[in-house]
């Protein structure tokens, strides 16, 4: 009897023991199930703080040498684009450049039809009202394109058929600087504007020197910029909706092809500057 009571004490002894070692086993286990997802979670959401490899559309207008434009093959260049396709590279985005009448562009961006506009627009007050910029990617200066006859005088402009394009800054201060002294004509492109002053419909385009520049390529026997370059502190940079997470990649990577050379090398290429 008395053996049979130790034999049972024994068995209690070794059930109770294997029983300790059962729920710390499964503790263990819950605690290694419970890091699991904490770690997954962790993982997400570094890979949600970045457009590594997410579809990004890009829109540019596609008709604005040499910041943007339509080649004979229907496809987009221009230093706009190549900016855009660097930048895309530096956060490693999939990226779909598409083109965007101008008057449209920034609507379109509102209304999620792409995310991004890389498209020679200049920083205004009017525009951050709307939608934010990145870090600005070219600074440009403004200039008169006219006949090299002497008939226009930049520094007495008053009583001439001025042109421009619609819905830019230049555009504005085309308007507010000379508009009470003179006749403001306002295309839908640049290279509109550029066809009438050489029609003779306007005395002088207000132009930023680079497109203008690039018109001239083809067209500067009778015409050219009229008297120096004017600093208006206008600066160009990619826009994006108010309060998206991605004005910070784009700071990032424009801020890299800065330093490490690609935007100065792109502006020589496109600009020769």
């Amino acid at each position: 009897m008395k053996a049979i009571n130790i034999l049972m004490k024994n068995r209690m002894a070794t059930i109770a023991m294997l029983a300790t070692v059962g729920l710390t086993a499964c503790s263990q286990s819950a605690q290694n199930e419970t890091a699991k997802p904490a770690e997954a979670t962790a993982s997400t959401a570094t890979a949600s703080s970045s457009v590594a490899g997410k579809k990004l559309r890009i829109a540019t207008e596609g008709a604005y040498r040499p910041f943007n434009y339509t080649d004979n093959y229907g496809s987009l260049g221009g230093y706009d684009v190549d900016v855009a396709k660097a930048v895309c590279a530096e956060i490693k985005a999939d990226c779909e450049i598409v083109a965007q009448d101008w008057e449209g562009i920034l609507p379109g961006l509102l209304a999620k039809k792409y995310d991004v506009v890389a498209s020679g627009m200049s920083i205004s007050p009017e525009r951050l009202a709307q939608v934010d910029f990145s870090t600005p990617y070219f600074k440009n200066t403004m200039v008169w394109l006219s006949t090299k006859d002497g008939k226009f005088n930049p520094q007495a402009v008053k009583g001439y058929q001025l042109g421009g394009q619609r819905s830019t800054t230049l555009a504005q201060h085309l308007q507010d600087t000379y508009g009470k002294d003179n006749e403001v004509k306002l295309y839908d492109t640049y290279d509109n504007a550029y066809m009438e002053v050489k029609a003779g419909r306007v005395n002088a385009v207000l132009s930023e020197k680079v497109t203008a520049t690039e018109w001239l390529k083809q067209n500067g026997d009778k015409f050219g910029i009229v008297g120096g370059e004017m600093d208006n502190n206008d600066n160009i940079a990619m826009a994006v909706r108010k309060g998206d997470p991605i004005k910070a990649e784009l700071d990032k990577a424009i801020a890299t092809l800065q330093q490490n050379g690609t935007i100065d090398k792109l502006q020589k290429q496109h600009f020769g500057q």
